[in-house]
């Protein structure tokens, strides 16, 4: 074969796996592994407060908005429903950057006397663009996967959770873990470049079906187990050495180079789906001669699945059938799922639990100083909950995808078992048990990570896919109200009234915009013996949903999905110079 030809086929086969769902994959997985800013505001919180001046409970306050701007992501939802999803990952691109681009410049006073009420806003939109980038990349996946949609969630969530850890060791190497201020610079533009790398790559690719698909992602998952190996190994290392900076240098090559292993995985499946192109060509040219015949095309063309047609039922109003929802596993329309009990007893169950574990990440830095630890192990446990909250979402996805399908166990169930677990790391906070604080990291951070892909799981399951976009999201503001309960109303001012005692015993009074700080387990124990009680209300609630669904669960509830995928990916149309081939 000629150098021409040889070149022609590298270039055809580089355009398949660009325009593949597995490279669609693997640029999810980047955008997610850079996305999860807001679980790292225990490593620039302390200099909010010093700078800035606040006392906890407006740190506290900063916090909740930042929840609120990562789990409210209506609008991301509303708007992926009506236009492609690179316009939410581009809008995602450009609140992050613009969000932490305005706080690094009042922490670093080029911008003076800025209101709490700015900070607020700024805090919001930056953490606001982590709910574009979830809605944009994972809920596209979701519907490209819908029989994997447990493990595609695990995984992806899993990807945003160890971002945390991912984010930290750059923060090692490029300023060594002493410029708060420069970190956050760092994380305004480095999620925003990402997206827009991968801005026409995330697509919807509808009816195909993926042959051999859970091998594949048990093969991303194992990639990601190494990387999240090597970023645990990496942490009790940094507890007992001091490294230096070219030392953080080569760990954190290492760990970039494993973000970019799972390349090799869709190179190797590509191959493998080019391979079985062929032969079906050779097989239809012998056996039937059928005539191929070419046209341009951007994405593959699937074979459409009858749609009944039921005018009736698009014509009657909105209003008149939301208390008259279909039946489990149908697609609802959004007021349907909002105003159904499932979807309350899931909220309830989700503001109690996920508000509660994302209390006590949020105040990690004041817990740990509070009680003692060094301002080493600060940045030890923000990594221990990142890692811990990537296993919690791979374990829980992956997990409760196979138990489901193998045993019928419902994943509600598996909610309620998470949420009961989570109030020992609750209680070890609260009764402040010497050295506890590294458990309580582990067993915080898995909780709230295995909490979001069953959440989400459930959700598309009970409501359907047909709206998941906007139910998604809608399913995630619980956490931001769990937050401003737990956090703002309860501990932060039980926080800044055990401090104000403090200072009273002292003989002292707080002066106007002096850092107001507390010592020892008082200041945390009231508000978490108060956050494990609602959490026991959070599983108990949970426990009534798997009741409610318990026969849902009992039914093959990816039936329809089997029976839609009516096309291979391996009998797709053949990418070639541009044109696909049609058979």
């Amino acid at each position: 074969m000629s150098t021409d030809g040889n070149l022609t086929n590298m270039s055809r086969f580089v355009l398949q796996v660009i325009l593949g769902r597995w490279f669609m994959v693997f640029a999810s997985l980047l955008i997610m592994s850079v996305a999860g800013a807001g679980y790292l505001f225990g490593l620039y919180s302390n200099e909010l407060k010093s700078v800035m001046g606040y006392d906890q409970s407006t740190l506290n306050l900063l916090s909740f908005f930042k929840d609120m701007g990562g789990n409210v992501g209506v609008f991301s939802g509303l708007i992926n429903e009506v236009t492609p999803p690179w316009v939410v990952l581009s809008i995602g691109a450009a609140m992050n950057f613009f969000g932490y681009f305005m706080i690094w410049l009042a922490v670093t006073s080029r911008l003076r006397n800025v209101p709490v009420w700015q900070m607020c806003v700024y805090i919001c939109l930056g953490a606001n663009s982590q709910s574009f980038a979830n809605t944009g990349a994972l809920v596209t996946c979701v519907k490209n996967f819908p029989q994997s949609r447990g493990i595609v969630i695990g995984l992806l969530k899993g990807f945003l959770g160890l971002s945390g850890a991912i984010l930290t060791q750059l923060y090692h190497s490029f300023f060594y873990g002493k410029d708060p201020k420069g970190f956050i610079l760092f994380i305004a533009w480095l999620p925003a470049v990402v997206s827009l790398v991968f801005l026409r790559t995330i697509r919807v690719l509808k009816g195909v079906h993926q042959q051999n698909e859970v091998k594949v992602f048990y093969n991303l998952l194992y990639i990601s187990l190494a990387l999240a190996g090597f970023l645990m190994a990496l942490i009790v290392v940094q507890i007992r050495f001091t490294f230096t900076r070219v030392e953080y240098y080569v760990t954190s090559f290492i760990v970039v180079f494993l973000l970019l292993v799972p390349l090799v995985v869709v190179v190797r499946e590509e191959r493998h789906l080019a391979h079985q192109r062929r032969s079906n060509d050779e097989h239809l040219e012998i056996d039937s001669g059928l005539e191929v015949i070419t046209q341009d095309v951007t994405k593959p063309q699937p074979i459409e699945p009858v749609v009944k047609d039921n005018k009736e039922t698009e014509a009657s109003s909105c209003l008149k059938n939301i208390f008259k929802p279909p039946n489990r596993g149908d697609d609802y329309t959004i007021l349907q799922a909002l105003f159904s009990i499932d979807m309350l007893i899931l909220f309830i169950a989700t503001t109690c639990g996920i508000g509660g574990t994302l209390t006590a990440i949020d105040n990690l830095g004041q817990i740990g100083t509070a009680l003692g630890y060094p301002s080493d192990s600060i940045t030890t446990f923000v990594s221990l909950i990142s890692i811990w909250n990537y296993l919690g979402r791979v374990v829980s996805g992956f997990a409760s995808e196979v138990v489901l399908a193998k045993y019928k166990f419902p994943r509600p169930m598996i909610m309620t078992l998470v949420l009961l677990v989570s109030c020992i790391g609750h209680l070890l906070i609260a009764f402040g048990v010497p050295n506890s604080l590294y458990v309580a990291s582990v067993i915080l951070g898995f909780c709230f990570g295995a909490n979001w892909p069953l959440v989400y799981a459930i959700i598309s399951e009970i409501f359907g896919l047909k709206y998941y976009s906007t139910l998604y999201n809608f399913g995630a503001i619980a956490s931001p109200v769990g937050s401003y309960v737990f956090n703002v109303v309860i501990t932060g001012r039980l926080y800044d009234q055990e401090g104000l005692r403090q200072l009273s015993a002292k003989g002292l009074t707080r002066k106007k915009g002096e850092d107001l700080s507390c010592v020892g387990v008082n200041c945390y124990k009231v508000s978490f013996v108060i956050i494990t009680c609602a959490t026991l209300f959070g599983a108990l609630v949970s426990f009534i949903l798997v009741l409610r669904t318990r026969k849902f669960y009992k039914s093959d509830i990816y039936k329809k999905f089997r029976e839609d995928g009516t096309v291979t990916e391996a009998e797709m149309p053949e990418v070639r110079n541009g044109v696909s081939t049609v058979r």
